[in-house]
């Protein structure tokens, strides 16, 4: 099996996605055959393996690479001889946030044909918005903490919930832009410095120390699952950006959490609520807390870092049985047209 890893994208996680790629290099080698760069122009680059370095991005030095067009099956090359396709036998969408979250690219790549590990359109629209997370959780039967959503500057909303709270982007992930309110004097403040990342946030009750933990994984051929290890985050008040990321090129594995086989199974059975049908043929990570021995969804994140690859026991085995979605072919008869000819 060969991959194209395509990352980037046009977004506040666009760094957080070259940092997961060349993780990922390390992880897969030579089994990944060619990286896609989408730089924040919409231009696709086909960078050579020995420049994945953050600094190569950084620099600007990617735009000497080859550019690349997206065409029917694929990505390819364009010259006075006419182009030339980047081989690979299946694209791993890394790009987190806009551009691979939001369900430009998942459309985009349906539309040409394009095999690619990552959430289709349906998924990304579920789990871009937090919002939208939320009433897709409960109507799956899965409790989520109380909450407010706002599209405006609205701070007499927030009476409805008590202090402190936790202000978050609805539609940005990687913990970016996130605050806590701890007293009424700073409820305009976070909430002007929030609303700088999105014009849709969604407020929650904070509540430090709770337990929080991650569950990845993806289904396999014949409907069946495979799961990650559950994983407890170490932090201290909360995980904010600084937490996940200063390390985020890791490629050691990390420790189990010590919890109940019972409690990983609820987890388990709760991730397949959430999972099947939107979410077939990608490997997502749902975050859990789990409060008096409840367990509330967090978020869904349907591209995590490097593919949460370090919570796999064998994660190269997940990526070669991950179950790609097909779309039945639609004929093309022209039978009506034709049968209004005839009929005239």
């Amino acid at each position: 099996m060969v991959y194209g890893v395509l990352f980037g994208g046009q977004s506040y996680e666009h760094e957080i996605s070259i940092v997961s790629a060349i993780a990922l290099k390390e992880v897969l080698g030579a089994e990944i055959g060619h990286f896609i760069f989408l730089d924040g122009t919409h231009r696709f680059y086909l960078i050579p393996a020995k420049e994945m370095r953050s600094r190569f991005f950084a620099s600007g030095q990617y735009r000497k690479c080859p550019e690349l067009f997206l065409k029917p099956h694929g990505f390819y090359t364009q010259g006075l001889l006419g182009g030339k396709q980047v081989a690979f036998s299946t694209l791993i969408n890394l790009i987190h946030g806009g551009d691979g979250e939001d369900g430009k690219l998942a459309s985009l790549l349906d539309f040409f044909e394009i095999p690619f590990i990552g959430p289709r359109v349906e998924g990304c629209i579920l789990s871009y918005s937090k919002y939208l997370t939320k009433v897709f959780a409960q109507e799956r039967g899965i409790k989520v903490l109380p909450y407010v959503f706002l599209d405006k500057h609205q701070s007499d909303a927030l009476k409805t919930l008590e202090l402190p709270l936790i202000v978050k982007p609805s539609r940005l992930g990687s913990s970016i832009g996130i605050g806590v309110i701890k007293e009424s004097k700073d409820i305009e403040y976070i909430l002007d410095e929030v609303f700088e990342f999105d014009n849709q946030v969604i407020i929650e009750p904070f509540k430090a120390g709770i337990k929080e933990y991650n569950l990845a994984g993806c289904m396999v051929e014949g409907g069946s699952y495979i799961f990650s290890i559950v994983e407890e985050p170490q932090k201290k008040e909360l995980l904010g950006f600084e937490e996940k990321y200063l390390d985020f090129g890791r490629t050691q594995k990390v420790a189990k959490a010590q919890i109940s086989t019972q409690l990983e199974a609820q987890m388990r059975a709760l991730f397949q609520r959430i999972y099947e049908p939107f979410f077939v043929g990608a490997i997502i990570r749902c975050d859990f807390f789990v409060i008096d021995d409840q367990i509330f969804l967090n978020e869904i994140n349907p591209i995590p870092g490097s593919l949460a690859h370090y919570l796999f026991e064998n994660f190269n085995d997940v990526l070669e049985n991950v179950l790609l979605p097909k779309s039945p072919p639609i004929p093309i008869t022209y039978h009506y047209i034709n049968q209004i000819q005839k009929n005239k």
